[in-house]
């Protein structure tokens, strides 16, 4: 029977690296204009555009309300562990140890990053709308952006590897994108974050999960081929 490490495909490193390099780029960027305080008019603009009322309800029948919660729920802390921990279980059942353990060091790195970015700058939660759903701690940045990216895009490019065509593994990456920036999305449309928590939050995601793809991978490897021995 054949390795199936040995047919599996992964994304370019230097195409990971310039990914992540963008989006670092764009996480320095909304870093500094909120540092600076000059992110606070669009801060504030977002955050109001589409609310209507004394209220200040988002516009939109009542049942997308409960979409945008379900929807917001995909980057909690429950689900992304059942997803993750799915996902685990199939790649070990697809002999896949090296994806598995990229993708849990992947998950359990950028939580660490996240916890420390959030506990550095401090931004409390915004308090100029209505909160639609619970959330606690720091605002900045968005927890479920950038979980939400690092979880789903990991994903991604693990089952990226059972592909060797590149349309297919690009097909994957851009659905994983599409979805974390909508969690993104859901946490303003909810008003829990500010408009620059769920960007940067989801460019800092975004970039971890690439870095980590250039740059784990060697290690994720010597640890798989210690599992085999």
């Amino acid at each position: 029977m054949s390795d199936p490490q040995a047919r599996s495909y992964r994304i370019d490193p230097r195409h990971a690296l310039i990914a992540a390099a963008v989006c670092w780029a764009g996480f320095a960027l909304i870093v500094w204009l909120v540092l600076s305080g000059r992110s606070a008019g669009f801060d504030a603009l977002g955050l109001i555009l589409w609310r209507e009322g004394p209220g200040l309800v988002p516009h939109g029948p009542r049942w997308l309300l409960e979409w945008v919660r379900d929807f917001t729920a995909l980057g909690g802390v429950l689900l992304r562990l059942l997803v993750t921990a799915g996902v685990l279980a199939a790649l070990l059942l697809l002999r896949l140890r090296r994806e598995a353990v990229l993708l849990l060091a992947t998950i359990a790195s950028g939580w660490v990053v996240n916890t420390a970015l959030k506990a550095l700058i401090g931004r409390p939660r915004p308090q100029i709308v209505p909160h639609l759903t619970e959330a606690g701690g720091m605002s900045f940045p968005s927890g479920h952006s950038f979980n939400s990216a690092v979880v789903y895009i990991a994903i991604a490019l693990a089952f990226a590897a059972l592909s060797r065509r590149e349309s297919v593994r690009m097909a994957l990456i851009a659905g994983a994108v599409v979805m974390s920036l909508l969690i993104s999305l859901s946490r303003v449309w909810l008003g829990v974050h500010w408009p620059s928590d769920a960007a940067a939050g989801w460019l800092g995601g975004a970039a971890w999960a690439f870095t980590a793809s250039a740059l784990l991978y060697c290690p994720a490897k010597a640890v798989a081929e210690g599992m085999d021995s």
